[in-house]
């Protein structure tokens, strides 16, 4: 009977010696992204091209020359989530097992502590599926960063704080337009709902990350096609009351019903202005 209690006690006492390692709690985490990165930087160091051949099966002369002008590829957009889950630990764990297949570049917990997960140089899991303009793999151009929020919930201010002073480092570091500041519900309508109705996009907008609309609003005029100015913006509007939807939760807050009123159109006609 003792050897069964201290076998039923030994996966506690394994995860208390991790979480009190000098390496901390996810030192195997970190080994492996290691690992990876070396695995990424051999690739990058190939310098024979692939054999090519015609359709007859000739094979293609080739060879490697060396430019002296070239750079690192860099992120052109910043997509904010919100978790959907109910603890920074839990949000840490999902990032950090391989059945999941996601991830982000950042996370901020409640308290405003800033985890950096993915180099920014590098593609995180964080997109998906989804459409903005012309830009349907979103992975490879953007910094994904999740908040650790529910979904039913305010943001702190300590994780707004966090937030605006990373934006401002991403901004200058990589010439991000404002334009490019965008949820994760304006890249995929149809799929997700974040960050919600709660986040304070107003805010960003007054830091200069994406847009808002002005206190005073035109008329929209009459004939005011809501589907172009959502496409112009940047939606995917081959759901349109999803893509509608997205807008409301963005830029309206109050309402989010696929129905379009006068306030939508009056703000959707000043917003869109901004995007041309």
């Amino acid at each position: 009977m003792k050897n069964y209690f201290l076998y039923l006690l030994l996966p506690g006492i394994a995860m208390a010696i991790a979480s009190c390692s000098p390496k901390g709690p996810y030192a195997a985490t970190d080994k492996i992204y290691k690992e990876q990165t070396k695995a990424y930087v051999a690739v990058i160091q190939r310098q024979l091209p692939d054999s090519l051949a015609d359709s007859t099966g000739m094979q293609i002369p080739s060879d490697w020359v060396g430019t002296v002008n070239f750079g690192i590829r860099k992120p052109n957009y910043v997509i904010i989530h919100f978790t959907a889950q109910d603890s920074i630990q839990q949000t840490l764990h999902t990032f950090t097992i391989t059945s999941t297949q996601v991830s982000a570049h950042y996370v901020i917990a409640k308290n405003g502590k800033l985890f950096h997960m993915v180099n920014d140089y590098l593609r995180a899991n964080q997109a998906g599926l989804g459409k903005w303009g012309s830009v349907t793999d979103m992975n490879s151009c953007s910094l994904g960063i999740e908040i650790d929020n529910n979904g039913n919930e305010p943001f702190t201010p300590a994780q707004i704080n966090t937030l605006l002073a990373l934006l401002a480092q991403i901004k200058k570091a990589y010439n991000i337009p404002q334009a490019n500041f965008i949820g994760h519900q304006d890249f995929a309508p149809k799929r997700k709902p974040d960050p919600g109705p709660f986040f304070p996009w107003k805010t960003l907008a007054q830091h200069g990350f994406g847009y808002w609309s002005d206190d005073v609003l035109e008329l929209a005029p009459d004939g005011f096609d809501y589907t172009i100015a959502l496409k112009l913006i940047g939606y995917d509007v081959s759901d349109p009351k999803a893509a509608l939807v997205a807008f409301k939760r963005h830029f309206v807050q109050t309402d989010i019903s696929p129905q379009p009123t006068q306030l939508d159109m009056n703000v959707l006609y000043n917003v869109y202005q901004k995007y041309q």
